[in-house]
């Protein structure tokens, strides 16, 4: 019996679900669960799962100690009169703020609607809890209305959930990242709680109840990342990062408790049965993912950041791939997928070609996508050079049912889906640790980066598109010859492996017996149908030119990845191009008289989509804290957002105008076509930077090919 198959069959799925519950012990509070960046909680949790990976026996084990924003959410209660006039007393959840009552405080409770500038006309809430409705998903996050309500003088923020999040019940509580200023409370109420409050507030503009809370956050606090390794036998330098995080909101049983439990069962398992793997495995169990920073638009995946800019930045270089896991016993979909950078997705596919059936779970086989997104730690990750995938989790329901609420429970655990990410992922881990080079096809990223070049744009700013394209296309032909070459490499080290072990090959073709194990490390037996051929590739080599791989990914990662205002992953032209077509459009509609249709354009830019339904001063801060922080704060967000245009004088003046029926948009169009010359302008640098970008990888690729293989 070969090793894939031994961990099929040592699989423990119970074990799984088990210790996925046992992380629900340790809470910041009592009933809710919240087991936060920093928090008592979080530290006693990680206490647990250090313990736990002596009790597995993994041979090395360490906490990393990083540094966070801490947040320890103990209570949230408020009481008062329902409309039978009894006393009722109803448990609210919280944002990472700080507000903190000393007992049961009186407070009066009026109602904001969608907490926007116009839903405060007339009203005076000094002191008050604000009740409005928001939808995180649809419309706006929840800090604007939070900051809204702050800078009004309120007391704090009560947010009921109308769509997009909680849908399961109409008790469901939701969490999301504030994102937001902790000077400004904010805290969050079921709607069956919420209609309650509105209907005893109708013809009324405020009731009175007792507010009893405790919520704080506490800056530059430590907590750990708890990391178990299996030294490598072979290439103990060279690793294979496993991750998932172990904060949660509420009790946390799908995000993430079975994500880190997967992972330690895998280790676990791989243990029992003897595996020996040719690299170091890591497994990593990553603090303060939910959250861990006051006031960032990228305040989340603070851990996995800190540990890979911060705490090892000497893994960077070594690591040949990440494996991050999120919400896996539960189905998003109809098949499973794998969700990666681009330049791993033609082995993966090549790896899906050759997997044995897997637990029947989906009713479609599984797929590969890219590029990665910023949801999660594999984000984080792989902007530090390390190229990641992760199991993708923002399909079905659950996201919008019983994600971020007390609801995540395992009434959503499917337990034929989490044996299948058991034995794929376990799978995937053996495979990539029988490679010799780490495997990365550069050519599918070129080849997307090409694609998204608008010649039209380049004609008509000046840009100099025929040279990229020229360039991408020789990066790309680059690319293709030498993965192929990287492949065959591979290749012919998992047929010597299972010649050396006398089994199947990687591809199911029988191999002649040899006592020679070590050939897998010097030289490389290709094994076709009983045929050897010999073909010297000495490690240390293969070495170096790993190195220079890692090296390219890291550069194309600096040039290539940019995020827009909502964290999509898009590249640099693709955002400009994007911003100036939607610019000419507003122009265009502008000098045609088609107000609204102007406005709908340049809503889509940056972060005018709804900023002007608040204060100049909410837009102000909400822009300065992306863009004009430090990179300690901004983290995985640095430098990502590119081009930023401020259009609120522009969207608020035309607001007035469509008011009054006033159609001179004279000032207006010059202030957009300023705007259109100032983004041609950084097009075209951004052009030429690309040009010289990719010519680097482009010769980077080419010299280590022609070094390693000697054409």
């Amino acid at each position: 019996m070969d090793m894939q198959e031994k961990y099929r069959q040592q699989l423990d799925i119970s074990y799984s679900y088990h210790l996925a519950k046992r992380m629900e012990k340790h809470r910041t509070n009592e009933e809710l669960g919240y087991r936060t960046a920093g928090s008592k909680a979080e530290l006693a949790t990680g206490e647990m799962l250090e313990q736990e990976m002596h009790t597995i026996g993994f041979p090395i084990i360490h906490k990393d100690a990083i540094t966070v924003d801490a947040w320890e959410f103990e209570r949230a209660k408020m009481t008062f009169l329902n409309e039978k006039g009894e006393e009722e007393t109803i448990q609210l959840g919280a944002y990472q703020t700080n507000f903190v009552t000393d007992g049961p405080e009186c407070y009066s409770v009026v109602y904001a609607g969608r907490g926007t500038l116009q839903d405060y006309e007339g009203m005076d809430v000094t002191g008050k809890l604000v009740l409005v409705d928001i939808n995180q998903r649809d419309e706006w996050w929840i800090n604007y209305p939070v900051y809204q309500a702050h800078l009004k003088g309120a007391a704090a923020v009560i947010a009921a959930q109308t769509g997009g999040y909680g849908e399961v019940d109409e008790r469901a509580l939701n969490a999301q990242d504030i994102a937001g200023p902790s000077n400004a409370p904010a805290f969050s109420i079921a709607r069956h709680d919420a209609d309650q409050l509105k209907k005893m507030l109708q013809g009324r503009s405020e009731v009175k109840v007792l507010f009893d809370a405790s919520t704080k956050v506490i800056p530059a606090q430590t907590t750990y990342n708890i990391v178990g390794e299996i030294p490598g036998k072979t290439h103990p330098e060279r690793r294979i990062m496993l991750s998932a995080h172990y904060d949660s909101y509420f009790d946390g049983f799908q995000d993430d408790n079975t994500a880190i439990s997967m992972m330690l069962s895998m280790g676990k398992t791989l243990l029992e049965i003897g595996y020996q793997p040719e690299n170091t495995l890591m497994f990593c169990c990553m603090a303060s993912e939910e959250w861990g920073v006051a006031d960032s638009q990228f305040d989340w995946s603070t851990g996995a950041y800190e540990q890979v800019f911060t705490v090892h930045p000497e893994w960077r270089g070594h690591i040949i791939a990440d494996l991050n896991f999120e919400l896996p016993a539960l189905a998003h979909g109809t098949r499973a997928r794998i969700r990666s950078t681009f330049e791993y997705v033609t082995f993966l596919e090549e790896f899906l070609e050759e997997l044995p059936s897997l637990t029947g779970a989906y009713p479609e086989e599984t797929r590969i996508t890219a590029p990665i997104e910023t949801w999660s730690d594999d984000f984080s990750i792989a902007i530090a050079g390390i190229p990641s995938m992760v199991n993708d989790f923002t399909g079905g329901s659950f996201m919008e049912t019983n994600y971020h609420s007390q609801f995540d429970n395992d009434g959503f655990y499917d337990e034929d889906v989490y044996r299948m990410h058991h034995e794929l992922f376990g799978l995937l881990l053996m495979a990539i640790d029988r490679t010799v080079v780490v495997p990365l096809d550069f050519s599918r990223v070129f080849r997307k980066a090409r694609e998204r070049l608008d010649s039209e744009w380049c004609e008509k700013t000046g840009a100099d598109g025929q040279r990229l394209l020229r360039v991408l296309e020789q990066a790309t032909a680059t690319a293709q010859q030498l993965y192929a070459k990287v492949e065959k490499t591979n290749r012919n080290a998992r047929h010597a492996d299972a010649s050396a072990a006398g089994v199947e090959n990687a591809s199911g073709l029988c191999v002649a017996e040899t006592g020679d194990a070590g050939a897998v490390n010097g030289d490389f037996i290709t094994c076709v149908q009983g045929t050897n051929t010999a073909a010297e590739v000495p490690a240390a080599d293969t070495r170096k030119l790993e190195r220079s791989l890692l090296q390219v990914f890291q550069q194309e990662q600096d040039a290539y990845v940019r995020i827009d205002w909502y964290g999509n992953v898009l590249f640099p032209h693709g955002i400009l191009q994007d911003r100036l077509q939607l610019l000419e459009g507003a122009v265009r509609n502008l000098k045609e008289g088609r107000l609204s249709a102007a406005l709908r354009k340049l809503y889509e830019i940056d972060s005018n989509r709804y900023a002007f339904l608040f204060e100049e001063e909410v837009y102000r801060h909400f822009t300065s804290y992306a863009l004009d922080q430090s990179a300690d704060r901004l983290k995985w967000g640095t430098g990502r957002i590119i081009g930023f245009e401020n259009f609120f004088p522009v969207v608020t003046g035309l607001l007035e105008k469509e008011k009054t029926d006033c159609s001179d948009f004279t000032e207006e169009i010059a202030q957009l076509e300023a705007a259109y010359e100032r983004q041609s302008d950084l097009y075209r640098k951004e052009i030429d930077t690309l040009c010289v970008q990719t010519e680097r990888m482009e010769r980077l690729l080419r010299e280590a090919g022609v070094e390693f293989y000697g054409q």
